[in-house]
């Protein structure tokens, strides 16, 4: 039984791992759906008297600023450079020099996607059985981590390159227009 649930957990961590790096950061202040729902169910809540007037529909608080990212704040995503190639006199050799790092990266992602994929078939296997065997399933839960840490290594060094294609001025603009608030 003990095997059971740490298999079930391994799996749950690797699938919550896994679905966090390849998702966007949520700009919702708002727990998911589940939670919601969850959340009202227990403990009940008070019913509302009937005389209390509903406040106004009053809009949203603004969204909570990132979290700060010691890291990304540094570097630069490839889509904001090249969005911004204009703005920041991107030479054509620069320009040529980011797209082929992104092309080698590209395939590089996919290949390990393909890999990412293999992996977690195995894992669903090695844990669907009655009796789970501990060894296999954290091997094989080094082997998903392993990829995971190779995606991540990768991005971070498709970042620093581009970065070093830059010009102390270029990294300059592209830092001051990510920092200005959005346009509407």
């Amino acid at each position: 039984m003990k095997l059971k649930v740490l298999g079930l957990f391994a799996v749950l961590l690797v699938a919550a791992v896994a679905a966090t790096s390849q998702q966007p950061p949520r700009q919702s202040t708002s727990p998911p759906p589940a939670f919601q729902q969850a959340s009202s169910e227990y403990p009940p809540a008070p019913p509302a008297p009937a005389q209390q007037p509903q406040p106004a529909h009053q809009p949203p608080p603004p969204a909570p600023p990132p979290p700060h990212d010691p890291i990304g704040q540094n570097l630069f995503p490839p889509e904001v450079v090249m969005q911004h190639r204009q703005a920041i006199g991107l030479s054509d050799e620069q320009k040529n020099a980011i797209k082929q790092e992104l092309m080698k990266a590209s395939a590089h992602f996919n290949e390990m996607q393909w890999q990412m994929q293999d992996e977690m078939e195995t894992m669903d296997n090695l844990t669907k059985g009655s009796a789970v065997d501990e060894a296999q399933v954290l091997a094989q839960l080094d082997k998903i981590l392993n990829l995971e840490r190779d995606l991540k290594r990768t991005q971070l060094t498709v970042a620093i390159r581009i970065k070093n294609k830059l010009s102390a001025e270029q990294q300059t603009q592209l830092r001051d227009m990510l920092q200005r608030p959005p346009q509407r």
